[in-house]
């Protein structure tokens, strides 16, 4: 496997990219080489958008190959969720198609595109502006690389938890393909197919790629038994790549996915005396099961998933679909006048159609329609030269201008009469552009400098509107047929921002394979405006909010190559936090009434390590494992807790950050050995994450997510040629039942989603 540079042309051969949390492929030397030899070998990452040995990166970073993610049998980056250290990535209850990314407890817990993000998503070297559709799907890539902490000099704003860096297979000017078939419960089924060949030799390539995940649901809807939560995504993917002569080297990628899924499952978590509470075992005319148990005890304490999944689905179309068009082009022009040149443009283009059951019982009480549209159109030109013998410099320039719309029908269904209909519509406009510069210094053969800077202009426009209005019979409908208005308003906003973000550090070689490392890094999220309004001065703006981070670490191979040791120590300050949360203002006549808005309202200190090793401690054995510990709490945050029309002030001090787990770690290990005619490969990987809150600012009981144990299994063969291979796989080995968020809603119910379930199948895979 070979894998290039992004801004040079060279290539770096024969260097397996090997995860920490993969199998680490072990390098086998040849009849003459002593045993001495066999040690763990070199990843190369592109972190610093320059090709290098991970080990040689002054950042932490965690490389993930292609191979840990069939490891996993992730088809999205959710399934990489626990074995990456200090990195969680999860879905919305009631809105699945849009992520929540949170690394080192910096996160956006917000469903809707205008909150922004604060962890870039990054495909072949273009960001994902938008949450929605941003858990990407992972298909024919070459790795996935994600970096702790910000980064904001080299990738912009909007960086400041960290970045996850997706890199794609590209044509390689060869004949070949592969393919897989795998069947497994719930009927899943994945087909894959890729081909690709010379169209000019040396000159042309092209590659075209197909590849299909669908499985039923794993809840069973208690109104007709069917199955809720199905998945069917089919993603066509073709490639040309021309290298007209050695110093151009030029990619073109256009990608469409196409997502038929089930509805947004909602669980009932409503205890007596709430809104929504209905008792278990309770009969409904037009239900075939009887109401399932509450998961959420009637305490208000932490929800227990069950160990049978139900929910209910009525009054609306089980559906979700998403259609998602992407193109990118990546032209690398080396040895010019004025460096290795490198110019990505991308676009992106995704639609959004859903319906969801917000009751989850057998009475359509609430529901809702979304509907989203949005594209984003984005440049980077740079440039990478040595200015001497020991000094590198990268400068560069980015655009990118995004817009959406957005609309939600919300109805309720009141019993008695009039039922109401609330139509929230966003209109969003943003442009960002910026300048960049960074630059390593080699103070002596052992010691480099490492300086930063990025300055940034950010546009926002948003107009947002809200109305209302009410049904005699009860039920409302979604197109307002019959519905009498209750009034509404639509108010707009528009500002800018700039910001100068920067990156200081050193890093030293203390040994050959030894480096030592540390670095300030200043970063910010951009200020915006809200679109989901109750009332018009619910649309702000907010401002920025920005980090500090100093971090240290060591980078060690060790034994010979044996054993590798990244251990990693950070302290962060954390400020003017956007937290959305519900306030009190005037309405211009005196009157007090409730807003829910994006606040700049908090303050935070975040600090912990990370620990990743690796180690060959026999032929055939691979040993691999991490340790992370966070301490991310609020320094100063004051929340208005509601009840009813009782407000209390609580002082979050001390709380913890939403998204932000004590613990966290794996342990894995890998065995492969001859088998007959073949080579057969036994993996084994345990996960563990500790309780944390998630979707409740005020860190109530219920919406605590119990601590998580997962194990994951494969054992596959391949004959010695190496053109097929036969697999068996699992995921949650042993079944373990786990609450995956809850939203808690005082007085009317909490929102629960649960963790997938064990999962096992067989795959067949051929190559070519």
């Amino acid at each position: 496997m070979t894998v290039r540079s992004l801004w040079g042309g060279a290539r770096f051969g024969a260097l397996p990219l090997v995860a920490l949390f993969a199998l680490p492929v072990q390098a086998q030397g040849s009849t003459e080489a002593p045993a001495a030899s066999i040690g763990l070998d070199a990843i190369v990452v592109t972190a610093q958008k320059r090709a290098e040995n991970m080990q040689t990166v002054p950042v932490s970073v965690t490389a993930v190959t292609s191979e840990a993610v069939e490891n996993l049998r992730a088809v999205t980056l959710q399934g990489l969720q626990g074995t990456v250290p200090n990195v969680q990535i999860n879905n919305f209850s009631n809105a699945p198609n849009s992520a929540v990314y949170t690394i080192r407890g910096i996160g956006v817990i917000e469903s809707d595109p205008y909150a922004g993000n604060t962890v870039s998503i990054m495909v072949d070297g273009v960001p994902e502006y938008f949450s929605m559709g941003a858990l990407v799907d992972l298909y024919d890539i070459n790795r996935i690389e994600i970096l702790r902490g910000p980064q904001g000099t080299l990738f912009g704003a909007n960086t400041t938890g960290g970045v996850v860096n997706i890199i794609t297979n590209q044509p390689t000017g060869e004949f070949g393909g592969k393919a897989e078939i795998g069947y497994g419960t719930y009927d899943r089924l994945d087909v894959s197919g890729t081909v690709e060949a010379p169209l000019v030799e040396g000159k042309l390539s092209g590659k075209i790629g197909i590849s299909h995940n669908e499985r039923d649901g794993y809840v069973t809807n208690i109104v007709d038994g069917s199955d809720m939560g199905r998945r069917n995504v089919t993603l066509f993917r073709a490639a040309l790549r021309a290298t007209p002569n050695d110093r151009v080297d030029a990619t073109l990628m256009g990608e469409y996915v196409r997502a038929r899924n089930g509805a947004p499952i909602v669980v009932n978590g409503a205890t007596p005396g709430e809104a929504r509470y209905v008792a278990p075992g309770t009969r409904f005319d037009n239900a075939k099961l009887p109401m399932y148990a509450n998961p959420c005890p009637a305490d208000g304490g932490r929800c227990k998933a069950p160990d049978k999944y139900y929910s209910a689905l009525e009054g609306v179309p089980d559906k979700s679909n998403m259609n998602t068009y992407r193109v990118n082009f990546t032209l690398n022009v080396s040895d010019t006048a004025i460096g290795d040149i490198t110019a990505i443009t991308g676009y992106k283009k995704f639609d959004l159609f859903e319906y969801t059951d917000q009751n989850g019982t057998p009475v359509s009480r609430d529901d809702t329609r979304r509907e989203t549209e949005g594209w984003q159109l984005s440049q980077e030109l740079r440039t990478a030269f040595d200015v001497n013998d020991s000094i590198n410099v990268i400068l560069g320039g980015f655009y990118m201008k995004t817009h959406y719309d957005h609309q939600q029908d919300f109805r309720i269904s009141f019993s008695p009469p009039p039922g109401l209909l609330q139509v929230n519509n966003q209109d969003q406009d943003n442009w960002s552009a910026s300048l960049f510069a960074q630059s390593y210094v080699d103070v002596t053969d052992k010691l480099r400098f490492q300086a930063g800077i990025r300055y940034t202009h950010e546009k926002t426009e948003m107009v947002a509107g809200t109305y209302n209005s009410a049904h005699p019979s009860g039920v409302t409908t979604f197109d307002g047929t019959g519905n009498t208005p209750l009034g509404g308003f639509t108010v707009a906003g528009k500002k800018s921002w700039d910001n100068v973000g920067w990156k200081l550090g050193l890093d030293y070689q203390a040994l050959d394979d030894v480096m030592l490392y540390g670095y300030w890094a200043r970063g910010f999220k951009s200020g915006g405006f809200v679109g989901r309004v109750g009332i018009p001065q619910d649309i702000g703006p907010y401002d920025p909010e920005k980090v500090d981070t100093f971090e240290a670490g060591v980078k060690a191979d060790l034994l010979d190559r044996r054993l590798r040791v990244n251990l990693a120590g950070f302290y962060t300050s954390y400020r003017n936090m956007q937290i959305a949360q519900i306030y009190f203002t005037e309405d211009g006549s005196g009157t007090t009434v409730q807003g829910n808005s994006i606040l700049n309202a908090g303050k935070a200190e975040i600090k912990g390590f990370e620990l990743e090793m690796q180690a060959l401690p026999a032929e055939g054995l691979t040993l691999d494992g991490s340790l992370a510990y966070l301490d991310a709490t609020y320094d100063r945050f004051l929340y208005n807790q509601v009840a009813g029309t009782t407000v209390t002030r609580v002082d979050m001090a001390g709380e913890r950050l939403q998204n932000a787990p004590k613990w966290q770690a794996t342990l894995g290990a890998t065995y492969t050995a001859q088998v007959g005619p073949g080579e057969a490969r036994a993996r084994v990987l345990y996960t563990y994450t500790a309780a944390k809150y998630l979707t409740a600012i005020n860190n109530a009981r219920r919406a605590e997510v119990q601590p998580t144990h997962i194990v994951n299994a494969n054992l596959d063969w391949t004959p010695d040629s190496e053109a097929w291979s036969i697999g068996v796989w699992a995921t949650n080995l042993f079944d373990n039942r786990y609450i995956q968020s809850v939203y808690d809603a005082p007085g009317v119910f909490g929102l629960v989603n649960y963790a997938p379930p064990r999962e096992y199948g067989v795959s067949f895979k051929v190559k070519w």
